[in-house]
């Protein structure tokens, strides 16, 4: 069964959401995982899009969308198919997605904005509720 990481922010902002899952999305790159990054719609997909590219002037971070390129090292999907990735999932959409299961590993990234921060507690519960390994990094400072 998949491990649930829960990242908690200490800001309200939403970009500083997305900035984290650029900051996360590399890290898991660099130790050689495949991600696939599950977007809440075709804007914040575009957002992400545009910060993979800008977020670090020294480093590229190969990406694509999973529709395009569904054997992408990184992938930025929305909707219902996450293709064959089964490494790590980190979704950003505002439930969880019905093929979480296939991941080995989910990162859930949230940020002090209400409606954010109650959706995470749905999500938090769903996975406690169905036996997920959960864990809960409270970040101090970004």
């Amino acid at each position: 069964m998949s491990k649930v990481d829960f990242y908690i922010l200490p800001s309200d902002s939403l970009s500083v959401r997305l900035d984290f899952a650029c900051k996360l999305c590399e890290k898991a790159w660099r130790l050689g995982h495949r991600v696939y990054l599950h977007c809440q719609d075709e804007a914040q997909r575009s957002e992400l899009d545009l910060r993979l590219w800008q977020f670090k002037g020294e480093a590229f971070l190969p990406h694509d969308h999973a529709e395009q390129h569904p054997d992408a090292v990184v992938a930025l999907g929305v909707g219902a198919d996450a293709g064959q990735h089964r490494d790590l999932l980190i979704n950003l959409g505002g439930e969880v997605p019905a093929f979480v299961g296939q991941f080995e590993r989910v990162a859930e990234i949230v940020v002090e904005e209400p409606a954010i921060r109650l959706a995470a507690r749905e999500r938090f519960r769903f996975y406690r509720e169905q036996g997920y390994a959960l864990q809960d990094h409270r970040l101090q400072r970004l």
